[in-house]
């Protein structure tokens, strides 16, 4: 068996966690836009795609698994989940098995305009949000909330021009700032969808950021939920975390992912006060928090390889060490073999 990981970017990790899942029985190979990718030095093949909105990618993609006898397809990267969850019919007819959730329920997820209509429509408690500055303005006039406001990118990720502003000054220039950092950067594919509207202003939830990772199987039917208490952030991902048995923090993660009906992970972001927990953000992927619960003992990875061969679990989605406490470590590699003499 053989799996293609797309948009693999620096997830080395996950390359690892594959690697050891598929030993004896198959191959990872990696794909991304640019070679300069720490996960194609771990990979077993690796290949340098097109770009995801390029009219190439898909028929790339294609080509490549045919001929390498791809079995599955897995994603790490908000922007390729929605193509891929587009073209997944195309990938099934030549027997190959992209792992990704519907596109409404990856629309939900990418934008955080949906993922506010979605906990408000289902009963889960969510920061109020607002699409437009003259809304915010009549919100903050009439008491409904106070300073400070979170200025975003509505279609944002890796905490990309996330700003706190503590007065009506600051919220005319950040909100200017948030609109040309959206457009200087990645965020602007998805963002182009509407340039009038790509901009969010939420209130500030006072509590203690945790992260989840609901996992469904195969068929979107609920398996585990793993709780993690955020104690560092790096770069919009988790640096330092504990996981923690918390069924009231668990049971909401649950229960978001029975309404959203994801397939495989959802990395969910939410904010825990004394008496609530209020959802933040849904990713329906393997997220920069997943390496907490893999430590822990839950083996996503294997659950999916046994899934795709329609074998019975054993232990692999079991937290077995409640209570760990660990942070990320920085290392470097030499991806010399990876990259032309040119640089590209």
């Amino acid at each position: 068996m053989n799996i293609l990981l797309t948009s693999a970017g620096r997830r080395g990790y996950l390359v690892e966690y594959f690697k050891k899942a598929l030993e004896g029985i198959g191959e990872v190979h990696v794909g991304n836009s640019t070679p300069v990718s720490p996960s194609f030095y771990y990979a077993d093949h690796a290949v340098v795609t097109p770009l995801i909105y390029d009219e190439a990618y898909i028929p790339f993609l294609l080509d490549y698994c045919k001929k390498n006898h791809i079995d599955a397809v897995l994603s790490l990267f908000d922007v390729d989940l929605y193509m891929l969850a587009q073209h997944r019919e195309e990938f099934a007819k030549e027997g190959i098995k992209v792992i990704v959730s519907a596109p409404e329920v990856i629309r939900i997820c990418n934008d955080k305009w949906e993922t506010y209509q979605f906990c408000r429509k289902n009963g889960f408690l969510t920061p109020k949000t607002w699409l437009h500055l003259s809304d915010v303005k009549a919100a903050l006039e009439a008491g409904e909330i106070s300073y400070p406001v979170i200025i975003k990118p509505r279609w944002g990720m890796g905490s990309i021009a996330i700003y706190q502003a503590e007065n009506a000054e600051e919220l005319e220039v950040l909100t200017k700032k948030v609109t040309r950092e959206i457009f200087r950067s990645y965020l602007r594919y998805e963002s182009a969808f509407d340039e009038e509207e790509c901009v969010l202003f939420q209130e500030m939830i006072h509590g203690q950021e945790h992260g989840l990772d609901v996992i469904h199987d195969l068929d979107g039917a609920w398996q585990l939920t793993v709780v993690r208490e955020k104690i560092a952030m790096r770069s919009g991902e988790t640096d330092c975390a504990r996981v923690l048995s918390d069924e009231r923090i668990a049971s909401v993660g649950t229960a978001v992912g029975k309404a959203l009906g994801h397939i495989g992970n959802l990395d969910m972001d939410v904010f825990v006060t004394e008496d609530a927990v209020y959802v933040l953000e849904l990713n329906a992927r393997f997220g920069g928090g997943y390496p907490f619960s893999h430590l822990a003992g839950v083996n996503l990875p294997k659950a999916i390889i046994k899934w795709l061969s329609g074998e019975a679990l054993t232990d692999e989605l079991v937290v077995k060490k409640t209570g760990l406490y660990a942070q990320k470590d920085i290392r470097m590699i030499d991806i010399t073999s990876c990259v032309k003499e040119d640089g590209k």
